[in-house]
């Protein structure tokens, strides 16, 4: 990682600290499920896939994760593989951090009076909603950190296979392709190590069904933020300057 230019660094670091916060948020809010037709006013589509059926279903994670993509691409664009490993493997020490502090807080002893200050508001125990939307499973916390670290490595790799071949142009093909086989492998993982061999032993079927149906939706999602991929390209360029955009592509490509 030779960045001489004080320009390179400081994007590096924004870079780095929105992916990192986005990535932290989303594990956090992923442990709400929420159905996309409700939300968007439309009626539920009834959808059928392994015989399961009903809304679309999604965590609320998925607000996050098209953000964590980009950055993901842009990085590995500008920094290559060690940038993105980097980032990757310093985001699951600090989703374990954060989950730590989380479990830590869990169980202080709280004040009585806390404990019914949102009674009026629908909450009767507010320690009790705590460890349930802090307090997510440890299955759930391992399937969630392996399945990223896993896509993140298989991004590197399909995106630097994808850029060798084809050299600095297209960068959306190997932008959304190397998010479309990392995600695959995502989807997945993260379900069957959380629900299928975890407590909750969920059938093949309901994994098969939610697993498609999320990687669809990343699917959708890499293909529709390639014009967003495009325009923050072109805002670091500028901000870079082309020389050392340049230079700095040059090198990432060259890993």
């Amino acid at each position: 990682m030779n960045w001489s230019d004080p320009r390179a660094q400081k994007l590096f670091l924004v870079l780095t600290g929105l992916f990192i916060c986005n990535v932290i948020l989303a594990e956090f809010v992923g442990v709400k499920i929420f159905a996309l037709e409700p939300t968007l006013g439309i009626d539920t589509l009834n959808w059928s896939l392994f015989g399961q059926s009903g809304s679309l279903n999604f965590t609320a994670g998925v607000m996050l994760w098209p953000v964590v993509f980009v950055m993901t691409d842009i990085i590995n664009e500008y920094y290559g593989p060690r940038g993105v490993r980097f980032i990757s493997w310093l985001a699951v020490a600090l989703i374990v951090y954060a989950f730590g502090f989380a479990y830590l807080a869990i169980h202080l002893v709280p004040a009585a009076w806390w404990v019914t200050v949102g009674a009026e508001h629908g909450v009767p125990n507010m320690q009790a909603a705590f460890a349930q939307v802090f307090g997510q499973a440890l299955w759930t916390i391992v399937g969630s950190i392996i399945a990223f670290l896993l896509g993140q490595l298989i991004d590197v790799w399909v995106f630097q296979r994808i850029h060798r071949a084809t050299g600095p142009r297209w960068l959306g093909l190997r932008a959304t392709g190397s998010t479309l086989v990392s995600q695959w492998i995502d989807s997945y993982v993260v379900l069957y190590i959380a629900f299928v061999i975890g407590p909750q032993h969920w059938s093949l079927s309901l994994f098969l069904a939610i697993g498609t149906v999320n990687y669809l939706y990343k699917g959708l999602v890499a293909i529709l933020a390639t014009p967003v991929l495009y325009l923050v390209h072109g805002l670091i360029d500028r901000y870079l300057g082309h020389p050392e955009a340049l230079r700095l592509r040059a090198s990432a490509a060259a890993e």
